[in-house]
Formats: structure tokens, sequence, C-alpha cells
């Protein structure tokens, strides 16, 4: 019996033994599991690693992450059922920006992400089909900078010299897309651009904000620059600023921003109303910041092509009206607008082209035509109209600074 419950007694050794073990590896285990999905420096096992090596290390994951996203991104465009189509959804980009900003804790600023995960998406829609998109040039101007924004720069850009050769590359097919200024909450409408949409029949099928930041740029001390160049509506938005400041210089309006930066770095005493970004290609001086005469300078640029984009709750829609010239004409027509209960935003009127008298309208309003009262809203404007015509209906972006 002794025997026996002594051969018991060394099972049940054999069997603590081998829980202690077993408790002791998962704890082991437990504890590498925790390490590896620390983040790289914070885990104590890598305290003592060099900053030069953990960050060969970071570089390789990033490297190898980046190219899953891309390859994962392509997959998901190639399920589309007209995966052309899908490389323009200006809904889901935004989307992007925004969950990136809710999970960026930074120090990395938002705007530094955005570029990184867009020149992804830009390169991964390459593989499918390369994009062309036509721009008022030139380069480092902020009609360039929002083509970059909304389509990355490994889209195909073409710069072009003016607001009309913008909308006939497109009408010829020469590119899928155009980018154009719309209008500016300082200066108003873009007349050139309000007045190619009566000639050509393109649709607007997104839209960008820009907040524009105007600086005085130069190679020149301020107190010598005795000329500064810019486009008329840069020097228009910064009109008080430079009365005040530089009232000794003479103020010069040429074609663009970019054409501005070249005079101001070739010649002494020029200085140039232009982005931050004119600034570091042409290797200027920023004499002062910020110079716009509103804080809130936004100006809104248009994406024409021929796309239609699908309703996503938080859209807009821009059409053509012309109503017959009679008195009260113009109010029974809006009418339309409060009884929907739509919301009208924009409104802006031109002479009628040739011998007709009367004005052809442009009208933004909040919704997409396929909403019920979007649909309600148009079929009582077209009872009154003598034309109508819907240039698009595209969502609706939020500033993102220039």
């Amino acid at each position: 019996m002794a025997k026996k419950s002594s051969v018991k007694k060394g099972s049940g050794s054999k069997a603590e033994a081998s829980k202690s073990s077993k408790a002791a590896a998962s704890k082991s285990k437990s504890t590498a599991a925790k390490k590896r999905t620390t983040p790289a420096g914070k885990a104590s096992g890598s305290r003592n690693v060099a900053p030069d090596v953990q960050i060969r290390r970071i570089d390789k994951e990033l490297v190898d992450l980046l190219n899953q996203r891309s390859e994962l991104t392509l997959a998901l465009l190639q399920k589309q059922a007209v995966p052309r189509e899908a490389l323009f959804d200006p809904h889901a980009d935004d989307e992007l920006w925004s969950k990136l900003a809710e999970l960026n804790r930074g120090p990395l600023p938002d705007s530094a992400l955005r570029a990184v995960f867009r020149e992804i998406l830009s390169a991964t829609k390459q593989r499918i089909k390369r994009q062309r998109v036509a721009y008022l040039g030139p380069l480092y101007s902020f009609t360039h900078f929002a083509a970059l924004e909304r389509f990355g720069g490994h889209a195909d850009l073409v710069a072009v010299n003016t607001i009309a050769s913008v909308f006939e590359e497109v009408n010829r097919g020469h590119t899928e897309f155009g980018i154009v200024p719309i209008e500016n909450s300082t200066d108003g409408r873009i007349v050139d651009t309000l007045d190619m949409f009566q000639r050509l029949p393109l649709k607007i099928c997104g839209e960008l904000q820009i907040a524009v930041h105007h600086n005085l740029l130069s190679r020149s001390p301020r107190s010598e620059i005795s000329e500064i160049y810019s486009k008329p509506q840069a020097l228009s938005q910064c009109r008080d600023w430079l009365s005040r400041n530089m009232p000794h210089a003479d103020l010069i309006e040429v074609t663009s921003t970019s054409t501005a930066a070249q005079l101001a770095r070739d010649k002494p005493g020029a200085g140039a109303v232009a982005s931050r970004q004119a600034a570091l290609q042409y290797d200027l001086e920023i004499v002062a910041d910020n110079i716009e005469d509103n804080p809130n300078n936004i100006t809104r640029f248009a994406v024409i092509g021929d796309v239609e984009t699908k309703p996503t709750g938080h859209d807009r829609t821009s059409i053509l009206l012309q109503i017959t010239h009679a008195p009260g004409s113009l109010s029974d027509a809006l009418n339309a607008f409060k009884l929907n209960k739509v919301n009208l935003t924009w409104i802006e009127s031109f002479p009628l082209r040739g011998p007709e008298s009367g004005y052809l309208f442009f009208l933004d309003f909040e919704g997409h035509e396929n909403d019920a009262k979007t649909k309600k809203t148009l079929n009582a404007l077209e009872k009154k109209a003598v034309a109508l015509r819907v240039l698009g209906s595209y969502p609706r972006s939020e500033p993102v600074d220039g």
C-alpha cells in the first residue's frame, strides 16, 4: 500500500511539474506576443536597439504594408462592374481622408498622411487606366494644386493656358477630366468658367474647395521690392494688405502666380504674390505669409467630364436655367425651392447670347438630381423654364489648405 501510495504521489508531482511547465511556456508566449504587438521602440526588448536599426526595420514593414494596400485596392477596383468608372469616386476618397484624420494621433499632420495615401491610390489606379486631366496651368498654380489633390501625381496632368482650353481638351476627348476654378469667396464667380458651360455640353462631376493662402515672395529684402507681380485675382484678394504694407511698390498683372514667381526669381527688386509651393519650386524667400485680406479665402474648383456620380446624401446640383423675360418670372421659378424645401446656395445671371433679350441663370443647390425632393424641384422649374440643363450632381467637398 505504501509503495502504491508512493507511486501516486510521484505521479502527482509529475502532473504538477507538467502544469507548471505549461504555464511558464504560456506566459513566455504571451510576453513575446505583447512585445510583437507593441509599437516599435516601446517594447522593453527594443529599448536598447539603436534608432537607425529601428528605422530600417520600420521602413521595411512600411514598404511591405504600402504595397499590400496597393494590391488590395487594385483587387477591389477590378471587382467593380466597370472598373474604369470606379476610378473616379470623389466620395470614397473624401471618406478615406476623414477616416485617416480620425485615426491620426500625430505628430504628423492630416495633410501629410493624406498626401501619402493619395499617391498610393493614384499609382494604383494608373495600373487599370492612365487618367489624363487638363488643368489651368502652369505648374505650381492653385489649379495645379487642386488637380494634384484630386487625382494625385501619377495621373497624366496636362497644363493649358486658358479655362476655355481646359473645356476644349475634355470636349475633344484629349483628356478624360478637367479642373477649373468656378468661384472664390472674395471675388465671386469665375466668369470664364461659367461662360464655357454655355458653349460646350460638359458636366460637373466633382468639386474641390481649396483654402487659398497668398504669400509675398522675393529674393530681395522687403524694403527693396519695387514691383509686385501676380494674376489679377490674387492681387485683388490681397489689395488691402498690399496698399497698407507695400504702398511704394507697383502692382503688375501677369497670367499666373507661377509666372509671377519666375519674375521674382529672375528680376532684382521684384516680388510675387503666390503659394508656398511656388516659393519652394522657384527658390524664393517668403517675405510675408498669409497676406490675403479674407482669412477664409476659399476657391471652389469644378471637375468637368462625363462621369455621373451616385447620390451620397451630401451632394450639390448645378443647373443652367432660362426663363421668360417678364416681370415676376424669376420669383415664380425660384418658389420651387421654397415649396420643396431645397436649399438654393448660389445664383448668377448672364445676358443671353445673340439678339434675344433675357438672361441665363447658373444655379447651385443642395441635393442630388435623383433625390425625391430634387426631382420635384426640377420638374417644377421645367414647367416655368424656356430651357433647363442639369450640369451635374456631385458630392460636396470640405475645404483643404492650399
